[in-house]
Protein backbone atom coordinates (compact mmCIF):
# COMPACT_ATOMS: atom_id res chain seq x y z
CA UNK A 1 0.00 0.00 0.00
CA UNK A 2 1.14 3.69 -0.77
CA UNK A 3 1.26 6.24 1.99
CA UNK A 4 -0.79 9.34 0.71
CA UNK A 5 1.19 12.25 0.38
CA UNK A 6 -0.96 14.31 2.07
CA UNK A 7 -2.79 13.43 5.45
CA UNK A 8 -5.72 15.24 7.14
CA UNK A 9 -7.05 14.92 10.98
CA UNK A 10 -9.36 16.73 12.89
CA UNK A 11 -8.01 16.81 16.42
CA UNK A 12 -10.01 19.03 18.90
CA UNK A 13 -10.95 22.19 17.73
CA UNK A 14 -7.51 21.95 15.00
CA UNK A 15 -7.82 20.84 11.43
CA UNK A 16 -4.48 19.41 10.74
CA UNK A 17 -2.31 19.13 7.49
CA UNK A 18 0.75 16.79 7.50
CA UNK A 19 2.84 16.73 4.06
CA UNK A 20 3.43 12.99 4.18
CA UNK A 21 6.81 11.76 1.83
CA UNK A 22 9.14 12.06 4.67
CA UNK A 23 11.41 10.23 2.42
CA UNK A 24 11.87 13.55 0.02
CA UNK A 25 11.49 15.49 3.06
CA UNK A 26 8.09 15.96 2.24
CA UNK A 27 8.72 18.03 -1.46
CA UNK A 28 5.79 18.97 -2.85
CA UNK A 29 4.54 17.19 -6.40
CA UNK A 30 1.66 18.87 -7.94
CA UNK A 31 -0.67 15.87 -6.38
CA UNK A 32 0.30 17.39 -2.84
CA UNK A 33 -0.62 21.52 -4.00
CA UNK A 34 -4.29 20.04 -4.96
CA UNK A 35 -4.40 17.64 -1.98
CA UNK A 36 -3.90 21.00 0.03
CA UNK A 37 -5.79 23.33 -1.74
CA UNK A 38 -8.94 20.92 -1.03
CA UNK A 39 -7.91 20.48 2.52
CA UNK A 40 -7.98 24.20 3.03
CA UNK A 41 -11.48 24.35 1.69
CA UNK A 42 -12.44 21.45 3.81
CA UNK A 43 -11.44 22.93 6.73
CA UNK A 44 -12.43 26.37 6.32
CA UNK A 45 -16.03 24.92 5.83
CA UNK A 46 -15.83 23.13 9.08
CA UNK A 47 -16.88 25.12 11.96
CA UNK A 48 -15.60 22.73 14.52
CA UNK A 49 -12.51 23.74 13.01
CA UNK A 50 -11.06 26.92 14.83
CA UNK A 51 -7.11 26.85 13.32
CA UNK A 52 -5.48 24.97 10.49
CA UNK A 53 -2.14 23.30 11.49
CA UNK A 54 0.54 22.29 8.96
CA UNK A 55 3.33 20.24 9.73
CA UNK A 56 6.10 17.27 7.72
CA UNK A 57 5.86 13.95 8.51
CA UNK A 58 9.50 12.80 9.61
CA UNK A 59 11.88 14.39 11.56
CA UNK A 60 14.28 15.74 8.70
CA UNK A 61 11.80 19.57 8.21
CA UNK A 62 8.57 20.60 7.36
CA UNK A 63 9.13 20.49 3.45
CA UNK A 64 12.18 20.52 1.45
CA UNK A 65 10.93 22.41 -1.33
CA UNK A 66 9.28 21.28 -4.64
CA UNK A 67 9.60 18.20 -6.34
CA UNK A 68 12.08 20.00 -8.99
CA UNK A 69 13.62 16.21 -9.96
CA UNK A 70 9.58 16.31 -12.16
CA UNK A 71 10.62 19.73 -13.56
CA UNK A 72 14.13 18.60 -15.10
CA UNK A 73 12.29 16.91 -18.19
CA UNK A 74 10.38 20.36 -18.67
CA UNK A 75 13.46 22.42 -18.33
CA UNK A 76 15.59 19.85 -20.73
CA UNK A 77 12.73 20.27 -23.43
CA UNK A 78 11.81 23.57 -23.11
CA UNK A 79 8.17 22.39 -22.07
CA UNK A 80 6.67 25.71 -20.31
CA UNK A 81 2.90 24.10 -21.32
CA UNK A 82 4.25 21.18 -19.21
CA UNK A 83 5.35 22.71 -16.32
CA UNK A 84 3.00 25.65 -15.84
CA UNK A 85 0.05 24.08 -13.91
CA UNK A 86 2.14 23.26 -11.09
CA UNK A 87 3.55 26.38 -10.49
CA UNK A 88 -0.33 28.54 -11.59
CA UNK A 89 -1.37 26.15 -8.97
CA UNK A 90 1.50 25.97 -5.91
CA UNK A 91 1.52 30.00 -6.45
CA UNK A 92 -2.33 29.79 -5.92
CA UNK A 93 -2.41 27.95 -3.13
CA UNK A 94 0.50 30.21 -1.33
CA UNK A 95 -1.42 33.24 -1.85
CA UNK A 96 -4.53 31.11 -0.15
CA UNK A 97 -2.69 30.92 2.42
CA UNK A 98 -2.11 34.57 2.59
CA UNK A 99 -5.49 35.56 3.21
CA UNK A 100 -6.77 32.03 4.41
CA UNK A 101 -9.95 33.19 7.03
CA UNK A 102 -8.74 31.15 9.97
CA UNK A 103 -5.46 30.76 11.81
CA UNK A 104 -2.85 29.10 9.90
CA UNK A 105 0.12 27.82 12.01
CA UNK A 106 2.99 26.18 10.16
CA UNK A 107 5.03 23.85 12.12
CA UNK A 108 8.77 25.17 10.60
CA UNK A 109 11.30 22.79 12.08
CA UNK A 110 14.03 21.07 10.26
CA UNK A 111 14.43 22.14 6.56
CA UNK A 112 12.34 24.41 5.49
CA UNK A 113 13.37 24.99 1.48
CA UNK A 114 11.98 26.86 -1.52
CA UNK A 115 8.40 25.86 -1.90
CA UNK A 116 8.13 24.86 1.85
CA UNK A 117 8.75 28.45 2.40
CA UNK A 118 5.70 28.52 0.03
CA UNK A 119 3.41 27.00 2.59
CA UNK A 120 4.75 28.18 5.96
CA UNK A 121 5.76 31.77 5.57
CA UNK A 122 2.35 33.45 4.22
CA UNK A 123 0.76 31.44 7.31
CA UNK A 124 -0.67 34.01 10.15
CA UNK A 125 1.18 32.09 12.82
CA UNK A 126 4.84 30.91 12.11
CA UNK A 127 6.41 28.55 14.59
CA UNK A 128 10.27 28.00 14.15
CA UNK A 129 12.24 25.38 16.14
CA UNK A 130 15.94 25.32 17.29
CA UNK A 131 15.96 23.17 14.39
CA UNK A 132 15.10 25.12 11.63
CA UNK A 133 17.23 25.91 8.37
CA UNK A 134 14.50 28.09 6.48
CA UNK A 135 16.33 28.88 3.11
CA UNK A 136 15.35 29.85 -0.71
CA UNK A 137 18.13 27.52 -2.61
CA UNK A 138 16.96 28.27 -6.12
CA UNK A 139 20.28 29.88 -7.20
CA UNK A 140 21.87 27.00 -6.71
CA UNK A 141 19.78 25.16 -9.34
CA UNK A 142 20.48 28.29 -11.52
CA UNK A 143 17.18 29.19 -10.68
CA UNK A 144 15.41 32.39 -8.70
CA UNK A 145 13.22 32.46 -5.63
CA UNK A 146 9.61 31.89 -6.59
CA UNK A 147 6.50 31.16 -4.17
CA UNK A 148 6.14 34.66 -3.28
CA UNK A 149 9.73 34.63 -1.48
CA UNK A 150 10.82 37.98 -3.52
CA UNK A 151 8.46 39.36 -1.21
CA UNK A 152 9.20 37.97 2.05
CA UNK A 153 13.04 38.72 1.23
CA UNK A 154 12.30 42.20 0.13
CA UNK A 155 10.52 42.97 3.81
CA UNK A 156 13.57 41.60 6.01
CA UNK A 157 15.40 44.19 8.18
CA UNK A 158 17.64 46.27 5.54
CA UNK A 159 19.15 43.97 2.93
CA UNK A 160 18.82 40.47 4.53
CA UNK A 161 16.98 39.25 1.94
CA UNK A 162 19.47 39.84 -0.59
CA UNK A 163 22.22 37.79 1.54
CA UNK A 164 19.56 34.98 2.16
CA UNK A 165 18.54 34.82 -1.49
CA UNK A 166 21.99 35.04 -3.08
CA UNK A 167 23.88 32.94 -0.91
CA UNK A 168 21.48 30.24 -0.61
CA UNK A 169 21.63 29.94 3.34
CA UNK A 170 20.12 28.07 5.39
CA UNK A 171 18.99 30.21 8.67
CA UNK A 172 17.97 29.42 11.85
CA UNK A 173 14.89 29.43 13.88
CA UNK A 174 16.14 32.90 16.20
CA UNK A 175 16.99 34.34 12.24
CA UNK A 176 13.62 33.36 10.63
CA UNK A 177 11.86 35.46 13.89
CA UNK A 178 14.29 38.15 13.47
CA UNK A 179 13.71 38.35 9.69
CA UNK A 180 10.06 38.47 10.30
CA UNK A 181 9.63 35.01 8.14
CA UNK A 182 8.46 33.47 11.81
CA UNK A 183 6.68 34.74 14.65
CA UNK A 184 7.70 32.61 17.45
CA UNK A 185 10.65 30.17 17.92
CA UNK A 186 9.77 26.80 19.74
CA UNK A 187 12.19 24.51 20.82
CA UNK A 188 11.72 21.04 19.39
CA UNK A 189 11.26 18.90 22.38
CA UNK A 190 8.09 21.14 23.18
CA UNK A 191 6.04 20.87 19.90
CA UNK A 192 4.29 18.27 20.86
CA UNK A 193 3.31 19.74 24.40
CA UNK A 194 2.36 23.00 21.94
CA UNK A 195 0.30 21.27 19.22
CA UNK A 196 -1.59 19.38 22.02
CA UNK A 197 -2.43 22.96 23.87
CA UNK A 198 -3.62 23.85 20.48
CA UNK A 199 -6.27 21.40 20.24
CA UNK A 200 -7.97 22.18 23.08
CA UNK A 201 -9.13 26.14 21.68
CA UNK A 202 -12.37 26.72 21.10
CA UNK A 203 -11.97 29.69 19.04
CA UNK A 204 -9.76 31.41 16.78
CA UNK A 205 -8.37 33.93 19.08
CA UNK A 206 -6.88 32.05 21.44
CA UNK A 207 -4.12 30.65 19.46
CA UNK A 208 -2.26 33.80 19.94
CA UNK A 209 -1.40 33.60 23.80
CA UNK A 210 -0.79 29.98 23.57
CA UNK A 211 2.03 30.25 20.82
CA UNK A 212 3.28 33.04 23.52
CA UNK A 213 3.45 31.05 26.43
CA UNK A 214 5.92 28.42 24.60
CA UNK A 215 7.84 31.24 22.78
CA UNK A 216 11.33 30.97 23.83
CA UNK A 217 13.41 33.57 21.58
CA UNK A 218 17.21 33.05 21.68
CA UNK A 219 20.17 35.52 20.17
CA UNK A 220 19.96 35.69 15.98
CA UNK A 221 23.16 35.40 14.42
CA UNK A 222 21.92 37.50 11.36
CA UNK A 223 21.09 40.24 14.13
CA UNK A 224 24.96 39.83 14.96
CA UNK A 225 26.08 40.28 11.32
CA UNK A 226 23.04 42.65 10.45
CA UNK A 227 25.53 45.65 9.82
CA UNK A 228 28.14 44.60 7.29
CA UNK A 229 25.80 41.89 5.69
CA UNK A 230 23.02 45.19 5.32
CA UNK A 231 25.94 47.49 3.49
CA UNK A 232 26.95 45.29 1.12
CA UNK A 233 24.23 43.11 0.00
CA UNK A 234 22.84 46.85 -0.65
CA UNK A 235 24.96 47.06 -3.47
CA UNK A 236 23.69 48.00 -6.86
CA UNK A 237 24.96 45.31 -8.61
CA UNK A 238 26.27 42.00 -7.98
CA UNK A 239 29.65 42.12 -8.85
CA UNK A 240 29.81 44.74 -6.08
CA UNK A 241 28.38 42.65 -3.86
CA UNK A 242 30.98 40.15 -4.08
CA UNK A 243 33.33 42.04 -4.22
CA UNK A 244 32.54 43.85 -0.69
CA UNK A 245 31.69 40.16 0.88
CA UNK A 246 35.24 38.91 -0.40
CA UNK A 247 36.74 41.67 1.50
CA UNK A 248 34.83 41.04 4.95
CA UNK A 249 36.18 37.44 4.16
CA UNK A 250 39.56 38.25 4.13
CA UNK A 251 39.33 39.44 7.80
CA UNK A 252 38.23 36.00 8.68
CA UNK A 253 34.77 36.42 9.35
CA UNK A 254 33.20 32.95 8.65
CA UNK A 255 30.24 34.08 7.81
CA UNK A 256 31.73 36.23 4.74
CA UNK A 257 33.75 33.36 3.86
CA UNK A 258 30.71 31.03 3.04
CA UNK A 259 29.32 33.86 1.71
CA UNK A 260 31.55 34.00 -0.71
CA UNK A 261 31.92 30.73 -2.02
CA UNK A 262 28.57 30.15 -2.56
CA UNK A 263 28.54 33.30 -4.57
CA UNK A 264 31.36 31.97 -6.38
CA UNK A 265 29.23 28.78 -6.91
CA UNK A 266 25.64 29.96 -7.86
CA UNK A 267 24.52 30.58 -11.39
CA UNK A 268 25.36 33.93 -12.90
CA UNK A 269 22.24 34.90 -14.17
CA UNK A 270 20.69 32.98 -11.71
CA UNK A 271 21.81 35.84 -9.14
CA UNK A 272 21.54 38.57 -10.97
CA UNK A 273 17.80 37.97 -11.66
CA UNK A 274 17.11 37.26 -8.21
CA UNK A 275 18.84 40.90 -6.69
CA UNK A 276 16.53 42.21 -9.87
CA UNK A 277 13.09 40.33 -8.47
CA UNK A 278 13.89 41.45 -4.88
CA UNK A 279 14.33 44.50 -5.68
CA UNK A 280 10.63 44.96 -7.93
CA UNK A 281 8.87 42.64 -4.91
CA UNK A 282 9.73 45.46 -2.66
CA UNK A 283 7.19 47.71 -4.74
CA UNK A 284 4.98 44.54 -5.09
CA UNK A 285 1.77 42.81 -2.91
CA UNK A 286 2.02 39.35 -2.51
CA UNK A 287 -0.32 38.37 -5.74
CA UNK A 288 1.69 40.83 -8.02
CA UNK A 289 4.88 38.98 -6.68
CA UNK A 290 3.17 35.58 -7.27
CA UNK A 291 2.45 36.87 -10.87
CA UNK A 292 5.84 37.95 -11.28
CA UNK A 293 7.46 34.58 -10.05
CA UNK A 294 5.30 32.70 -13.11
CA UNK A 295 6.58 34.84 -15.71
CA UNK A 296 10.50 34.38 -14.03
CA UNK A 297 9.87 30.23 -13.46
CA UNK A 298 8.82 29.98 -17.07
CA UNK A 299 11.33 31.81 -18.67
CA UNK A 300 13.80 29.93 -16.32
CA UNK A 301 12.06 26.58 -17.74
CA UNK A 302 12.65 28.08 -21.38
CA UNK A 303 16.36 28.64 -20.78
CA UNK A 304 19.32 26.31 -20.35
CA UNK A 305 20.59 27.13 -16.86
CA UNK A 306 17.45 25.56 -14.19
CA UNK A 307 18.11 22.12 -16.53
CA UNK A 308 21.92 22.31 -15.76
CA UNK A 309 21.48 23.21 -12.09
CA UNK A 310 19.37 20.47 -11.59
CA UNK A 311 21.25 17.69 -13.70
CA UNK A 312 24.59 18.98 -11.89
CA UNK A 313 22.88 18.92 -7.92
CA UNK A 314 19.80 16.51 -8.12
CA UNK A 315 20.41 13.80 -10.63
CA UNK A 316 24.12 13.90 -12.05
CA UNK A 317 24.36 15.20 -8.79
CA UNK A 318 28.46 15.91 -9.72
CA UNK A 319 27.63 19.44 -8.19
CA UNK A 320 30.02 20.78 -11.22
CA UNK A 321 27.47 22.98 -13.40
CA UNK A 322 28.24 24.49 -15.81
CA UNK A 323 26.94 27.94 -15.84
CA UNK A 324 26.15 29.57 -19.52
CA UNK A 325 27.07 32.38 -19.34
CA UNK A 326 29.97 31.64 -16.60
CA UNK A 327 30.59 35.07 -15.67
CA UNK A 328 29.01 37.65 -13.85
CA UNK A 329 30.50 40.23 -16.44
CA UNK A 330 28.91 38.30 -19.40
CA UNK A 331 25.44 38.46 -17.70
CA UNK A 332 23.83 41.74 -19.86
CA UNK A 333 21.37 43.91 -18.08
CA UNK A 334 18.83 43.06 -21.22
CA UNK A 335 18.82 39.45 -20.94
CA UNK A 336 18.03 39.99 -16.88
CA UNK A 337 15.18 42.56 -17.59
CA UNK A 338 13.56 40.09 -19.97
CA UNK A 339 12.86 37.63 -17.79
CA UNK A 340 10.20 39.31 -16.05
CA UNK A 341 8.24 40.01 -19.48
CA UNK A 342 4.95 38.14 -20.56
CA UNK A 343 5.92 34.49 -21.77
CA UNK A 344 4.80 33.42 -24.73
CA UNK A 345 1.98 30.75 -25.09
CA UNK A 346 1.78 31.72 -21.21
CA UNK A 347 -0.99 33.55 -19.39
CA UNK A 348 -0.30 35.90 -16.64
CA UNK A 349 -1.15 34.63 -13.00
CA UNK A 350 -4.01 36.76 -12.13
CA UNK A 351 -4.57 36.51 -8.17
CA UNK A 352 -8.08 37.80 -7.20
Amino acid sequence: MTEPELLTSVQGGLGVITLNRPKAVNALSYNMIGLLGEALTEFEHNDAVHAVLIRGSGDRGLCAGGDVVSLHKNAVDNDLAGAAPFFREEYTVNHRIYTYPKPYIAIMNGLVLGGGVGVSVPGSHRVATDSTRLGMPEVGIGFSPDVGGPHYLANTPGNLGNYIALTTAHISGADAVYTGMADVRVPDEHLNALITRLETITGPEQVDAILAEFNEPSESLLEQEFTWIDEIFGATTVEEILAGVEAVAAQENEVAQQAHKALLRHSPLGLKVTLEAIRRASKLTLAETLAQDLRTTMHAVAGTELAEGIRAQLIDKDRDPQWNPAHLEEVTDEVVQAFFDPVDGIDDLNIR
